[in-house]
């Protein structure tokens, strides 16, 4: 195998040292593209001609011309690219510009050939279909309207006839502008308002008064407020934005005016308390939610009811709260698995085994606690048997690799990700672990981790949970008596060890740091000679990183779960996020109010126990590892001075 995969290797740096000679030519040729140069761009034809993305090449070219291009050009294109991710990508493009132009004919033709319709080209077939006419097509529309997404303009004209036609009234309006409001998307909550009738549309210059200072609304309402709808669902969003900043504050000001409302309204209101109680922690939710009833409550509504009631033990909510979600949210092993929690303790141990089983197995946080549940160490399964020559030579030879390889090397990170996703979607076991191999022995590590865990039965954990560069990290890990598979865990979720990784926020490196944490560690450890241009060198980032972790894990009860919530959201939220009593591990990082982070810490942790099964060779349990998260109090103050 290794003969083999050095023969590969020496083709890829022979085809990379006679494709050098045109890299540049495609930079430029890019680089065309991005401001619009066509006459810049059709110079780098000729000298691209047999490299690797001569396609790309060609596809900036037909995608400038979108308006205007014959459709000949198009489908010539598309059937000699037919299956790639450059046809898609054109198709899909095309098709847009087709709908804009309501050139249906050649739109209906294409359209039945694109792999992934997104919703703009979604409401653009529906348009054509009105023509034919269908009805159904306006049926199959309108449930866009109760949404809280962003239309595109091409939906905007199937809602205009939904709403003429009478088949959205007045009160679906406002219950998407309710749902907008929510959601913060005023631009869009604007438009909306637009459709109500005559006389009842809030003015901009108002929803903007009361998003702004939601208190000063409520203090100033008229006596007869509750006369009209719009006086009503004003006063409605006043009280649902101020409870987003403080909802102890807005349930006292409702408590004031919650008589004028209907049993509907009331609902409502008790639904927006209940949630966001619940992620501010408040003991409040629970009673707020239970007031909400049975009023409609959204999917992040409805979690945030089985969050709260998980907080206080109460199992008979979280049982009631799942069993409330829609079907394809309550099969989600998140709520399989805490809806097999509250059988148990509600004494329907069968079913809880049953939800257990279903989900068991899974290398996630879920699966790996069910696995807890029903007493079966976690373990790495066996590794399927090596790539064959074969195997490795289809996958190397495969132009959609080809090609996302080139791209890696011109440092085209953003579409050589997209072209390799694309690529291996459709592969089976055998070659997703060939192709996993192959990023590995290039070091693109992040793809090699992404494409290996795509497996379904022949699996390869070594290429699942790479552990590159362990010359740097295992020597600080043990001088700092940290566990190694967390410190990789960690390492795995922030990076996927890209040493040069950029987050949009600024975090650099493998173990992604803030420019500001990364300058405080390093005077806190006396490391001579840091400055910000070397956060990306390995090993100065590794002794950065392993460091912090070792100060938020001793200013955090040497605890794992609450030091990974440190290290992604700052030690004070992790802090301020424990209960008043102790918190099951598990339960703790359920309630973490930030999505991002609380999908963080789950995977750091189940990361950490397939590493440690690596490292160690010996069964692991997540539990064990959650563990029991002790309860917050007076002496919270950081141990470690200043700490970020």
């Amino acid at each position: 195998m290794k003969r083999i995969l050095c023969a590969l290797l020496l083709q890829f740096s022979v085809s990379a040292v006679f494709a050098a000679t045109v890299d540049d030519r495609i930079l430029l040729a890019r680089e065309a593209f991005r401001v619009g140069d066509g006459i810049k761009l059709a110079r780098q034809m000729d000298a691209v001609r047999g490299h690797d993305l001569e396609p790309y090449v060609e596809y900036w070219q037909l995608s400038m011309r979108l308006a205007d291009g014959e459709p000949a050009q198009f489908r010539d294109f598309l059937s000699r690219h037919a299956g790639s991710y450059l046809a898609e990508k054109l198709r899909g493009e095309w098709l847009k510009s087709l709908g804009k132009r309501r050139e249906w004919d050649l739109f209906d033709a294409e359209y039945t050939k694109l792999a992934q319709p997104d919703q703009e080209t979604v409401c653009h077939a529906l348009q054509s279909r009105l023509r034919l006419p269908d009805p159904s097509a306006l049926e199959e529309a309108r449930p866009l309207w109760f949404s809280s997404l962003e239309l595109p303009d091409s939906c905007l004209p199937l809602m205009e006839q939904l709403i003429a036609g009478g088949r959205i009234s007045a009160d679906d309006i406002w219950e998407r502008m309710r749902r907008l409001l929510e959601a913060k998307k005023m631009s869009a909550a604007r438009l909306t308002a637009n459709h109500l009738p005559a006389g009842q549309a809030p003015g901009a210059k108002l929803l903007d008064a009361v998003a702004d200072k939601p208190v000063r609304h409520l203090a100033l309402l008229p006596n007869k407020f509750e006369a009209t709808r719009p006086g009503r669902e004003m006063a409605l969003f006043a009280v649902q934005r101020m409870a987003r900043n403080d909802p102890l504050q807005a349930a006292i000001q409702w408590d004031k005016i919650k008589d004028r409302f209907s049993a509907a309204d009331r609902a409502y209101i008790y639904g927006q308390l209940g949630w966001q109680g619940a992620l501010k922690h408040l003991p409040e939710a629970t009673t707020w939610y239970r007031l909400a009833g049975d009023a409609p409550l959204s999917e992040e509504q409805l979690a945030w009811k089985a969050r709260a009631a998980l907080r206080t033990q109460d199992w008979q909510t979280v049982h009631d709260a799942v069993e409330r979600m829609p079907a394809q949210m309550a099969a989600k092993p998140d709520w399989i698995y805490w809806l097999g929690r509250a059988h148990a303790v509600l004494g329907k141990r069968e079913d809880a085994m049953a939800l257990f089983q279903r989900i068991s197995g899974q290398p996630n946080f879920y699966g790996n606690l069910a696995d807890d549940e029903l007493g079966r160490p976690i373990s790495v399964p066996p590794n399927g048997s090596r790539p064959t020559i074969e195997e490795m030579k289809e996958v190397a030879d495969n132009p959609g690799i080809r090609r996302a390889l080139a791209l890696f090397r011109l440092d085209m990170r953003i579409e050589a990700i997209r072209e390799w996703n694309w690529t291996v979607r459709g592969m089976d076991d055998r070659r997703l672990l060939a192709a996993a191999e192959l990023a590995q022995k290039q070091e693109i590590f992040d793809r090699a981790i992404n494409t290996a865990d795509r497996t379904l039965a022949q699996h390869d954990y070594s290429l699942r949970y790479l552990a590159p560069f362990r010359e740097h990290v295992e020597p600080k890990a043990r001088a700092l008596q940290l566990d190694q598979g967390w410190v990789y865990g960690l390492m795995r979720q922030e990076s996927r060890f890209i040493t040069n990784a950029r987050s949009v926020v600024g975090a650099k490196g493998l173990m992604q740091l803030m420019p500001r944490t990364a300058q405080w560690v390093a005077k806190k450890i006396g490391l001579k000679d840091y400055h910000p241009g070397r956060v990306n060198d390995m090993d100065v980032n590794v002794t950065l990183g392993t460091s912090y972790m070792k100060m938020v894990l001793d200013d955090l009860d040497n605890h794992p779960v609450l030091a990974s919530a440190a290290y992604n959201a700052g030690p004070g939220r992790a802090r301020k996020w424990r209960d008043v009593k102790p918190l099951e591990g598990a339960i703790y990082a359920e309630t973490i109010p930030f999505n991002e982070t609380r999908d963080y810490v789950k995977k750091v942790m189940s990361n950490s126990v397939y590493y440690s099964a690596l490292f160690d060779g010996k069964p692991q349990s997540l539990k064990s590892r959650l563990g029991t998260i002790g309860a917050r109090g007076n002496n919270d103050a950081p141990k470690t001075e200043d700490l970020p």
